[in-house]
């Protein structure tokens, strides 16, 4: 007998039991989801894992190959491309003591907001601390290690403001 994609998706899928979802939330195959709520008609696409204590708001679209750590606060109608990566430490490192790693927290999370209906380009990295604006685009292969202001275009390493661009009709 063989299976509907549908099918196939939910034995591939690792939602721990712990996750808040939304009503009509569709995830794709080899998703690793644990401790996070992800709001109402939310798309959450293939090989994204989504940690502990992070927020994905309704109607936000989650490319494949996305991570998205413990932190990571994302407002509705957000739209994050392929493999972006947020990062919520800023000086990682595997502390140890006589040779063996140390299991208590040797981390500062800083917490990283993404407001309503920004959106981040693929390959993206944003760095820990970081506030997007709301209506912000954020362009593919941009490393954001400041504010994005409200309704602002960035791109680049590190992301700059692009000169005399605003984006149409995000409210600022």
């Amino acid at each position: 007998m063989a299976l509907t994609p549908e099918e196939r998706d939910a034995l591939t899928r690792r939602i721990a039991p712990d996750v808040k979802l939304g009503k009509n939330v569709r995830i794709y195959a080899f998703v690793n989801l644990y401790g996070c709520e992800i709001g109402d008609e939310t798309s959450i696409g293939t090989f994204v894992e989504i940690q502990k204590g992070a927020k994905v708001g309704a109607r936000c679209k989650i490319q494949s190959h996305t991570f998205i750590c413990e932190g990571v606060t994302i407002e509705d109608e957000v739209f994050v491309g392929h493999n972006v990566n947020f990062l919520n430490d800023r000086y990682p490192a595997a502390a140890t003591e006589a040779g063996a790693i140390k299991q208590d927290r040797d981390w500062t999370l800083e917490p990283i907001l993404v407001k309503h209906r920004a959106a981040i380009g693929t390959g993206a990295i944003i760095m820990p601390g970081v506030t997007i604006g709301e209506g912000a685009v954020v362009g593919a292969g941009a490393v954001v290690t400041r504010d994005v202001p409200d309704g602002t275009v960035v791109a680049g390493v590190p992301a700059r403001v692009l000169a005399g661009t605003r984006v149409v009709g995000s409210g600022s």
